[in-house]
């Protein structure tokens, strides 16, 4: 219970009521990147029903790699950490290009494959939400 109140206190000491009593060099800086409702694809974004589970990786694609046909069956988001990749949706005929800095919100249950056109390698940061123990890729066979 000591500790669950000192994190709290600590919590509050961070918290931005307490922001401008801090020194200017060690403000926090909150830049958003995206807010949205819907994925790449226009479809409502909807959570697991069950038992959610939260899955983050990492992922290095090289110069040249074309990822093969896939789909997420729960959603899926990604943030680019460096390079830019190309995702083609082939459910709907739709092509996007994704740089360092943008935020990925994947289509569920809809074919799709991404392919590193550039010259450095695409560093991805990817969130799974998935229901316990499923898997979030399905490959095109």
């Amino acid at each position: 219970m000591k500790s669950l109140v000192l994190a709290f206190g600590l919590l509050l000491m961070a918290s931005p009521l307490q922001a401008d009593t801090q020194p200017a060099a060690s403000k926090v800086v909150v830049k958003p990147v995206l807010s949205t409702t819907v994925t790449s694809s226009g479809q409502p974004i909807v959570l697991p029903q069950k038992d959610a589970q939260v899955s983050v990786s990492t992922y290095e694609i090289p110069p040249g790699a074309v990822l093969p046909k896939h789909k997420h069956p729960f959603p899926r988001y990604g943030y680019v950490q460096g390079g830019t990749i190309e995702v083609t949706n082939l459910d709907i005929g739709k092509t996007e290009t994704f740089r360092t800095g943008d935020f990925i919100v994947e289509a569920v249950d809809q074919w799709h494959f991404g392919a590193n056109k550039g010259a450095e390698p695409v560093k991805l940061l990817v969130i799974d939400m998935v229901e316990k123990g499923a898997v979030n890729t399905v490959l095109q066979k």
